[in-house]
Order: structure tokens, then C-alpha cells, then sequence
């Protein structure tokens, strides 16, 4: 059902939480709505009789799932040929990692930018290309003092010059909530000629990304956090950089005429055109694509904009009278409002806290030293204030 999303209300009735249960945890995992829910169920039962699939099957369902995400990028030109399906943020950017080597100007000595305390799979990728193209990593420190957002963007800004072969960057540090300036970034990178790849996990879904304005060379984000999608199923951008790269695997359905299952033993060698080379083996997945085809309809039809506003509006009384008690967050605009790192008081044991909480049926992560509280469409006030009465509890 289509909401107004001019003023987007709680969705919690389009859920199946349990009353009791606060879950303000969607950065970890987000739960399934019932449209998501009902998909999958349907898609099982469709697989105990599979007499009525047919070739289309394999192709017609990650096209609409493609074409949705373009969408939810805001990738105006609609180039739906230019996502990907994957299985993973590592998969996404290993076919960074792969084609490196194809970029123009790369050289030995050239550096990889990333920021610290970021995520494994955006760091791991780089070990083995650096090794084999004799480049270094530089890693760009994240103030140490609140507020962070604006010197940390000024950090990486001025860490990315002409040695620069590319910039590994989230819209959102997935731990804190520390917004980083990427148009700022992608202009950068693009005057010295610099990779730009983003791991957008923590954002799409909950915050708008204009791919047209940002301009990636690579962009990932995986289904199961803020697309509140099936695990082990996300989507991927490839630019004009990657047209004619090497994938990660050799998948049948990658080469062109592959939808003729009769003529399959014709072997083809040459690929479908743009990011379709870079799909996992069966990316056709007939129980998850249904569910991520649900799940991306329904945000456009809530809007990532107005998400980050519900959630803006849910969790600002909160902020203030958190700050009474010791905590502090990153200031505006410099914090996404989906995604809070709250740090507190310097006495409190973190993971104390979250057991604590986790007591009252709260639910929150850890990250480092800070809370991470990530609210999302199905939270209410009645969630934040048992938030607060937990939190202000385990601190006294």
C-alpha cells in the first residue's frame, strides 16, 4: 500500500515486532515486513511446484530488483545494466580490487585512501592489489575530540592528491553516524584522477543518495540492514570505469544470448554489456529476489528522505535528555539521525550497558566506545522512551 509520504507516520502496524520488544538496532539487521515476509512464503511455495517456471524466471525478477535500486539511487539515466547482483560488500569490492590494474595512470607507489575504524570487508580487499601493484595504504584518522564530522571530511579532502589511485568511503561511518562531505570527495578524487568506491550500506534505504551528483566509480550496498531485505543478497553499481572488466567469476548467465537454454552448449565469449558480468552465479536466487523486489517497492513508496526525517523527529527529545546524563552525539549537520553513535560518559562499560539494556528488551549495539542506536520506520515513542529509562538506569 502506498503511504503519504509527505508526512511519513509510524509503520510499526506494517510489521510483525512484538509489542514488548525494542528493537532500535536496523544497522545490524533490519527485520522484515510483512510484504517482505508474505513474498518470501510465497516464493517457497512456488518452489514445491516448479512446473510453471520457465527461462523468464531466471532474468525478468533481478531486472525489476535492478531497476528498483536505480531508482532508490536516484540514478537518473535509469541504467538499470549497470547494477549488479551480489552477494556481499566483500564480493563488490573484490571486482574493485581485480580491476585496479585497468585503471588509467595507475603506477607503482599510488596510494589507496581509506578512513580508520572502517568496516573489514572495506579494508581486507586491499591487501592482496597493494601487494601486487606495489601500492601503500593510507589511513585517515578520525579526530579525537567531538564534534568529528567537519575535520574528518577535511582529513581525507586533504589526504587525496595526485598519488591518490583510489578512495574507499562510506556516505555514513557505519559505527558513529559521522557524516563525510562525498561531493566534496568525489570532486577530489575526480581532479587527480582517483577511484572513488562506496560502501553505502548504512545509508540507502534510510537516507537519499543522488548517484548522478556523487558519481561513483563503484557503489555497494548489501539487502539485509536498511533495504530490510534476505541476507547474503545486496546490489552493486559499476561505472564506465569497470565496462569491459574482469568479473570475479565466470557465470553462464553473464555471457550474451544465455536466456536460450536450449542453445546453452553454443558457449558465447562475449559477456552481456556493462555491470552484468559482475553478477554472482545465480543471481536469479528465487526465494530472496521476490523479497528484495518487496522490500525495495516499499521504501520508494516511504521515501528515503522522509525516513531519515521520521527518525530525525523520533529521536530529538531523546538526544537532549540524553545529554544531561554524560552522553553526546556527533553535531549537525555532520550526523545522520538513522544511524546514532552515542557515546557515553567515560566511567560506563560499553558492553555493560547493552547487557543492561538488552535486560529490558532493548535493543542497541556496540561500537567501539559508543552506542550505536539506529531507529527506523517501525519505532515509536513508546521504543525511545524505554531507550531512555534503560539507559538513564544502567548508568546511575
Amino acid at each position: 500500500m502506498i503511504v503519504d509520504t509527505s508526512q511519513l507516520t509510524c509503520q510499526k502496524d506494517a510489521f510483525s515486532l512484538p509489542t514488548d520488544i525494542h528493537y532500535l538496532n536496523c544497522a545490524t539487521r533490519g527485520p522484515f515486513s510483512r510484504v517482505v515476509e508474505q513474498a518470501g512464503i510465497e516464493a517457497i511455495r512456488l518452489q514445491t511446484n516448479p512446473f510453471s517456471l520457465t527461462a523468464a524466471h531466471f532474468f525478468e525478477q533481478p531486472n525489476r530488483v535492478r531497476q528498483l535500486f536505480s531508482g532508490l539511487i536516484n540514478n537518473r539515466s535509469a541504467d538499470a545494466d549497470r547494477i549488479a547482483v551480489v552477494p556481499s560488500v566483500s564480493y563488490a569490492m573484490g571486482v574493485v580490487a581485480r580491476n585496479l590494474h585497468r585503471k588509467p595512470g595507475v603506477a607503482r607507489g599510488q596510494q589507496i585512501v581509506l578512513i580508520n575504524d572502517e568496516f573489514p570487508s572495506d579494508v581486507y580487499a586491499w591487501e592482496r592489489v597493494c601487494a601486487e601493484l606495489n601500492l601503500s595504504i593510507v589511513t585517515v584518522p578520525m579526530p579525537a575530540e567531538l564534534p568529528r564530522g567537519a575535520a574528518w571530511s577535511e582529513r581525507l579532502l586533504e589526504a587525496i592528491g595526485p598519488q591518490t589511485a583510489l578512495v574507499v568511503v562510506p556516505p555514513v561511518h557505519w559505527m558513529y553516524g559521522i557524516r563525510f562531505d562525498l561531493e566534496a570527495i568525489s570532486r577530489r578524487a575526480k581532479e587527480v584522477g582517483a577511484w572513488l568506491a562506496i560502501d553505502a550500506t548504512q545509508t540507502i534505504g534510510a537516507m537519499p543518495f543522488d548517484l548522478d551528483c556523487i558519481r561513483p566509480d563503484a557503489l555497494v550496498c548489501v539487502g539485509y540492514k536498511w533495504l530490510m531485505g534476505p541476507y547474503s543478497t545486496g546490489l552493486a553499481y559499476f561505472g564506465e570505469a569497470f565496462d569491459d572488466g574482469i568479473p570475479l567469476e565466470e557465470t553462464w548467465m553473464g555471457r550474451i544470448n544465455s536466456e536460450q537454454f536450449h542453445r546453452l552448449t553454443q558457449y558465447q565469449s562475449t559477456y552481456r554489456p556493462k555491470a552484468y558480468r559482475y553478477n554472482v552465479g545465480e543471481q536469479s536466487h528465487f526465494i530472496h529476489m521476490p523479497m528484495l523486489e518487496a522490500a525495495l517497492s516499499q521504501l520508494l513508496d516511504w521515501q528515503p528522505e522522509h525516513i531519515q526525517n521520521y527518525a530525525r523527529d523520533l529521536m530529538a527529545d531523546a538526544l537532549t535528555k540524553l545529554e544531561t546524563v554524560g552522553c553526546r552525539v556527533e553535531d549537525e549537520p555532520w550526523r545522520s539521525h538513522h544511524l546514532l553513535g552515542l557515546w557515553l560518559p567515560t566511567t560506563a562499560d560499553p558492553v555493560a550497558v547493552q547487557q543492561a539494556l538488552l535486560a529490558r528488551k532493548v535493543s542497541v549495539s556496540v561500537r567501539g566506545r559508543a552506542l550505536r542506536v539506529s531507529p527506523n520506520v517501525y519505532n515509536d515513542e513508546r521504543d525511545v522512551a524505554a531507550f531512555i529509562d534503560a539507559l538513564k538506569g544502567s548508568l546511575s
